[in-house]
């Protein structure tokens, strides 16, 4: 088996990434969060990974808010299945900030997947009790369910 050090296996990852068919665009990779579109449904998808800060839930958010503005896309599904532990940190600026910026920008379906993570589960709830914009939000407890919402969202 070939050895790779960290830098390694994060090159070798992005350029898997980006060798993806063509009808996914990877838009942006780092450790804690991909983020992709898909044409064939016209989607965001964020995949968010492991333990979040402040920041990082900062850099992520914002650039959703980019892939939205470039795609010019309308839906979100927003994966934290593997997100570990609490972020509330952040939740407040999700919720008053930028889920009001992310549906200036034109989203009407943002499919929020919770994780499995109780500490995780409350960072989502916080960040909804925090926002005016509930209705274009629905959280689910699983991804499968998120995107048969999303394709059933217009």
């Amino acid at each position: 088996m070939k050895h790779f050090n960290k830098y390694q296996l994060q090159q070798e990852l992005k350029k898997a990434l980006h060798n993806r068919k063509e009808n996914d665009r990877y838009f942006f990779y780092e450790d804690f969060v991909s983020i992709e579109y898909s044409d064939q449904s016209n989607c965001i998808h964020a995949d968010w990974k492991g333990y979040q800060t402040e920041q990082s839930v900062k850099d992520g958010c914002e650039k959703m808010l980019e892939a939205v503005s470039i795609y010019q896309c309308r839906k979100i599904l927003n994966d934290n299945t593997n997100v570990i532990g609490i972020w509330t940190p952040a939740s407040a600026w999700v919720g008053s900030n930028w889920l009001p910026r992310i549906k200036e920008a034109g989203v009407v379906c943002f499919a929020w997947v919770y994780s499995p993570s109780n500490m995780s589960r409350l960072s989502t709830d916080e960040s909804l009790r925090n926002t005016m914009v509930t209705e274009m939000v629905h959280t689910f407890e699983d991804i499968e369910t998120a995107k048969q919402w999303l394709t059933n969202c217009k």
